[in-house]
């Protein structure tokens, strides 16, 4: 990024990831909780490693992709030179893409089905490798939308723990457009605590504080720091 409009778009990145980490701290400050306590993940997907650095060069290390393929097409390379990120897939999952999946991300957001879990806990064994896993929940029960039906939720984190000896580190959502998110969050907090389950992968750019309000540990925010797609 050495030309005039790449400068600026670099700032434009780092100057809203800078306003984002402040908005968590405020947020995290009314809820009586520490920034610390929240992870941002910052969503890149659809942009470019040149779009990405000016995130890494600003610090952050954690970031999220809805696509194993796009992924695929940029992230080794920077692995290479930011040893210490992260990655986290908060896109659905197939099957098929699980070995490709384990391999790459850190942590995997939608686990929504026995088929998927299965796939996670067999590559995981196979690599060998541990990654962190959450459970989707379709808070909404929207049929288009991916997610373990809040109903079925309990016994799917069960199978998940006592058949196939996951680690389930907690539960995520994303609350319909047209719906109130707090109502959404409190439900999956709840959820979660009654699963004895600490994170919860809620919040995104229009909603992020409300989240770390209710709870979140982890929160996905993109057009927020990269502007809009």
């Amino acid at each position: 990024m050495t030309s005039l409009s790449g400068e600026t778009i670099a700032d434009d990145i780092t100057g809203r990831l800078a306003d984002v980490r402040c908005r968590i701290a405020d947020a995290a400050k009314a809820a009586k909780r520490e920034a610390a306590s929240v992870a941002l993940i910052a969503v890149s997907k659809t942009f470019s490693a040149d779009e990405i650095r000016p995130a890494l060069a600003a610090g952050q290390r954690v970031f999220g992709e809805n696509r194993v393929q796009e992924a695929q097409g940029k992230w080794p390379a920077l692995r290479v030179e930011f040893p210490d990120l992260k990655l986290h897939l908060i896109g659905p999952l197939q099957s098929n893409k699980a070995a490709d999946a384990v391999r790459l991300f850190d942590a995997i957001h939608t686990i929504d089905r026995p088929k998927i879990a299965r796939a996670v806990a067999e590559e995981m064994a196979k690599q060998p490798k541990r990654l962190e896993l959450f459970v989707q929940v379709n808070t909404g029960e929207e049929p288009q939308k991916a997610g373990v039906m809040p109903a079925d939720a309990k016994a799917f984190v069960a199978m998940c723990r006592e058949a196939l000896k996951l680690d389930i580190a907690g539960l995520m959502c994303i609350p319909p457009v047209e719906e109130e998110p707090a109502v959404h969050f409190a439900f999956l907090s709840k959820l979660a605590r009654e699963l004895g389950l600490k994170g919860l992968s809620m919040g995104m750019s229009g909603d992020y504080e409300t989240a770390i309000a209710f709870g979140a540990t982890h929160v996905r925010v993109g057009s927020a720091i990269f502007g809009g797609r």
